[in-house]
């Protein structure tokens, strides 16, 4: 299944920080990627939710080639058509207000973080996040993030940010006060095993945040750009943030991150507050204009539905067997709980069948397959799960 040179060499040259699956991939097309033999695998993480569009996209490919015999990157201290382009793309379907590009979803929680804290000023330090969310590993984002075991290695962390349970609304007015300057929240909560946030609470957030001045930050990095189904997850919640940071699929596979905020927010970050060096190059964003193309169809939106509900369909069906505990989801946004710890074997059987999956936790199973997934992939996805887990 793979070179074994290959892992010896990866071993001695790359830092230890993932635990890689035994198969390296050469070529990719749609939800469907292949390894050096020529085997053809299901892809149903599409990179973590980045390859929205599925793999090597032909009007992504396309704007790529165009923009890389024209001009790869020249800093923001110029002007270029395309970045304005990405922008004014992203203004005007979302919040209606500026926007700042960068390079990944941790720069963005980075971004939204800083804007909220200088808004807030001195006597507004405080920022509450919900326990089990996940906003990246640099700092300010690792600070956010809700999940002890990947913060106690770094502490300490950014001081100021509190976390309550997602389920638990007194908790959450108890926490946000006077001296709250940002209420910071995923929709759904991806890297935990997929689990959608109440809509009450989001509603309350948004209740809070009025009520005491401060910003409601939406982190829609995984869920964005049509993933459950509408282009923005929170747009089914019927509350809009006043901030939102978004990567991963706007690139179509390319590094790109944004921070939309509303009018009224979008001037907080002057020249010398924040920057980025590579973010916004030409190429990125030509390559972000087209994923966005691709991702803002109406059809393609329609088709997440349809396709989400019968994969969390069928994942209910293995619950009424007995096969899984739990499954959950929203869109093509799905997961299983399993009624023991055998998540990893069940994610390297279904490799051996074909399929890739990703244990978020020893009992879950996450999938996210590319939008443009067929529905004789999801119907073989399922078959595959069945046979895997009877076997466990």
């Amino acid at each position: 299944m793979i070179d074994e040179l290959l892992v010896q060499r990866e071993a001695a040259a790359l830092m230890p920080t993932y635990r890689r699956q035994p198969v390296a991939f050469v070529r990719g097309e749609g939800a469907h990627l292949y390894d050096a033999d020529g085997r053809r695998y299901v892809d149903c993480m599409a990179g973590i939710s980045m390859n929205n569009a599925g793999h090597c996209h032909p009007a992504v490919v396309a704007a790529i080639r165009e923009q890389a015999g024209r001009l790869i990157n020249v800093s923001n201290l110029y002007y270029t058509e395309q970045m304005v382009a990405l922008a004014e793309w992203i203004r005007d379907r979302s919040l209606g207000g500026r926007v700042f590009l960068c390079n990944s979803g941790a720069e963005a929680s980075e971004a939204a973080l800083k804007l909220a804290r200088k808004r807030g000023g001195p006597g507004r330090p405080e920022v509450v996040a919900l326990a089990d969310g996940f906003h990246g590993r640099t700092y300010g984002a690792l600070s956010l993030t809700g999940q002890p075991s990947k913060q106690e290695p770094f502490r300490p962390l950014v001081p100021g940010v509190r976390h309550v349970d997602r389920d638990d609304p007194d908790a959450l007015a108890a926490a946000v006060g006077p001296r709250t300057c940002a209420i910071v929240l995923e929709v759904v909560q991806g890297e935990v095993g997929v689990h959608p946030v109440p809509h009450e609470v989001i509603r309350l957030a948004r209740e809070l945040a009025d009520r005491h001045g401060a910003l409601l930050v939406m982190d829609e990095i995984q869920t964005g750009l049509s993933r459950t189904g509408p282009l923005w997850a929170h747009l089914d919640v019927g509350v809009e943030p006043d901030v939102m940071c978004l990567a991963k699929s706007l690139g179509g596979g390319v590094p790109i991150g944004a921070v939309v905020a509303r009018p009224g927010h979008d001037a907080v970050l002057g020249p010398g507050d924040h920057g980025s060096t590579f973010a916004g190059g030409p190429l990125a964003c030509a390559a972000a204009l087209a994923a966005c193309a691709v991702l803002g169809e109406p059809a393609l939106q329609e088709g997440v539905r349809r396709k989400g509900a019968r994969l969390l369909e069928g994942l209910r069906g293995l619950v009424s067997d007995g096969l899984a505990a739990e499954a959950r989801g929203r869109g093509l946004m799905c997961a299983i709980d399993l009624p023991r710890p055998r998540a990893a074997d069940a994610v390297a059987g279904l490799l051996r069948e074909g399929y890739l999956a990703n244990d978020t936790s020893a009992r879950t199973i996450r999938f996210l397959p590319p939008l443009v997934i067929a529905d004789e992939d999801i119907e073989g996805l399922l078959a595959a799960i069945r046979r895997v887990l009877a076997q466990l």
